[in-house]
């Protein structure tokens, strides 16, 4: 795997998380999105930008001006959506409480026990708990 794709990852996973939305991509089909929108921008810019502290990410925005615009769309476009799954995955638990005690009281926390009785209980889960676990990218 070419070290700009893990760079890339490593800088998306250290964002900052805003509230989630209609959509969220995982790090997998953002990795896909952007080798295929990016992978030249980075060979020709950011070649020798370094792994660490988000270096790659960081040429991409210092080189803005000449980086491809669909490299420059998508990479705004897959952070939005990483930092939204991220919020998610953070707010599902709450988002989640009350269901998790009403269907799923009796699971021990912890190892995703009490995510699988939600997931299990799809159709009396309610409605925002549902959305929150899509969001999520647990189903």
């Amino acid at each position: 795997m070419p070290r700009w794709i893990l760079a890339v990852s490593a800088a998306l996973m250290l964002t900052g998380a805003p509230a989630a939305t209609a959509q969220t991509v995982g790090f997998a089909d953002a990795i896909k999105i952007l080798a295929a929108s990016c992978g030249n921008d980075i060979e020709s810019y950011c070649k020798t930008a370094t792994l660490a502290n988000n270096g790659i990410g960081q040429c991409l925005v210092q080189n803005q001006d000449k980086v491809s615009a669909k490299c420059t769309e998508d990479f705004a476009v897959v952070t939005t959506l990483i930092q939204e799954r991220l919020a998610a995955q953070a707010a599902a638990p709450e988002i989640c409480a009350n269901d998790a005690r009403q269907y799923c009281g009796d699971r021990k926390p912890g190892a995703g026990h009490v995510l699988r009785c939600l997931l299990k209980s799809e159709r009396v889960v309610s409605k925002k708990c549902n959305t929150a676990i899509d969001l999520a990218g647990y189903r």
